[in-house]
């Protein structure tokens, strides 16, 4: 009994409805809480978790925590005794409390009822308020509980949004390192090549100085051997000396010409050297593509699938687990571009080839991205569906020309003049063109219901330009 009584209400209260226990369980993590709750908490989930520590639970059915249970009997019994023993009179006159004020919301007696203090007041029976009040509460109530329901929904989206962060975080981390593996790569090729060359040229050039070095050391060796023959005629006797002369003076005729000096022998510097990292970063357009338009994967919606490079979209049936964000779209199979657009002219291509159900176009910031029928002022498209089709503010139009095959169609956007260009870049041909005023920031728009055939962000070729 000594630890029956040191321990309060508070200690033995359920940690989902903050009553006292009602029939508590024990998981296997050893947390507790009302059967009632728990199982209220597992039918708004997928899996059976812990309503604290959100580890899994291995039983469907946890067992009842009796040691628990009796104590909170105990305490609940000693509150009811308590609350028996209070006392029922009035504190003022010492009647018996039989009313209710319905103005002050506090027990009265008779006395009360006639007092000075309650002149004007309504009253009801105290059954009578009871009821009324419970009925008022149960409302309110209700209201609270729905209210919980919706912070619970939102919570499970918040745990769901944190999971995606850390996978988005992840998956993005993995392919930058990718990416920057690849240029690493082909700069160390580079490199080696131009290292490659250099060396290559430092041996023939020095091969060349090797065999003039060669031949110039063996004419100073006959140059030198003719000196000493003349001096050893020229200090000999006189008979000898003039006996010789002939012989010496032909002896001691120098070359006709002194070596040339060395042109063009030296390490061509500029070559390797010259404007290095710009015709490295010139000789990497091979490698580096440009996009004009890149997808923003958090506009899509879970049936529609955006490639690594964020080029590439493509409608499945299999779904992804993604966060519900406000900026993705519900129930359609379109994505909008990464950026908007408010001034200049900007254009795109996209791949459509053998799609059967594609649209393109142009989408106001503010377009609806929830619900089952998208605002139709908010976008103006291109695309096919049986016919070629455009659809704005005015609904869709059937286009009237020839069902030509198209492989690639470019998006033409004019923010400043309020069109919006739908072109063949392959026969240079206009296709279609609204004539708007944009009230607000413009992203691009594509939509993809054919699962055989993505749609693709044409890149652009790079050009430089002095």
């Amino acid at each position: 009994m000594a630890l029956r009584s040191s321990l309060s209400e508070e200690d033995l209260s359920c940690p989902i409805c903050y009553e006292v226990f009602s029939d508590p369980v024990l998981l296997s993590c050893a947390h507790s809480m009302c059967r009632a709750c728990l199982e209220r908490f597992w039918r708004e989930r997928v899996t059976r978790e812990c309503p604290i520590c959100r580890r899994r639970s291995s039983r469907s059915d946890p067992p009842s925590n009796l040691v628990l249970k009796n104590l909170c009997e105990a305490v609940l019994q000693q509150r009811s005794l308590a609350e028996s023993s209070e006392s029922d009179l009035c504190r003022l006159h010492g009647e018996k409390l039989k009313l209710f004020c319905l103005d002050d919301e506090e027990l009265a007696c008779v006395v009360c009822r006639d007092s000075r203090t309650h002149t004007g007041h309504h009253f009801r029976p105290i059954e009578e308020a009871a009821v009324d009040l419970k009925e008022n509460l149960k409302t309110k109530l209700k209201s609270l509980n729905e209210k919980l329901e919706v912070y619970e929904q939102i919570w499970m989206s918040y745990n769901q949004t944190a999971e995606h962060i850390k996978s988005q975080a992840q998956h993005t981390e993995r392919l930058v390192k990718q990416e920057f593996r690849r240029l690493r790569q082909f700069l160390q090729h580079e490199e080696e090549a131009r290292i490659s060359a250099l060396r290559e040229e430092e041996a023939r050039k020095s091969r060349a100085m090797v065999k003039k070095i060669g031949d110039l050391s063996t004419a100073i060796s006959v140059l030198s051997d003719k000196v000493k023959s003349v001096r050893k005629t020229m200090g000999a006797g006189n008979l000898s000396f003039l006996q010789g002369y002939k012989a010496a003076i032909k002896s001691a005729q120098c070359p006709p010409q002194d070596p040339r000096r060395v042109s063009g022998g030296l390490i061509d510097q500029p070559e390797h050297l010259g404007n290095l990292a710009f015709r490295v970063w010139e000789k990497m357009q091979t490698i580096v593509q440009y996009s004009p338009v890149t997808l923003d994967p958090n506009t899509a919606p879970p049936c529609v699938w955006i490639s690594d490079d964020l080029t590439c979209l493509s409608y499945r049936e299999e779904v992804q687990q993604v966060p519900d964000n406000t900026e993705r779209f519900e129930c359609y199979q379109c994505v909008l571009g990464s950026e908007g657009f408010d001034s200049g002219t900007h254009s795109w291509d996209v791949e459509v080839k053998d799609s059967g159900h594609w649209y393109v176009g142009v989408a106001l910031e503010s377009i609806q991205r929830k619900g089952e029928a998208l605002d139709q002022n908010t976008y103006w498209d291109f695309g096919f569906y049986g016919d070629f089709k455009v659809d704005s503010g005015s609904g869709p139009q059937i286009l009237s020309f020839p069902k030509e095959k198209l492989e690639r169609i470019r998006v033409k956007l004019d923010c400043d003049r309020g069109t919006v260009a739908f072109i063949d870049p392959a026969h240079s041909k206009q296709l279609y063109q609204f004539k708007t005023r944009f009230s607000e920031r413009v992203y691009p728009y594509f939509w993809n219901a054919d699962g055989a055939h993505p749609l693709r962000i044409l890149p652009e070729k790079i050009s430089v330009t002095f």
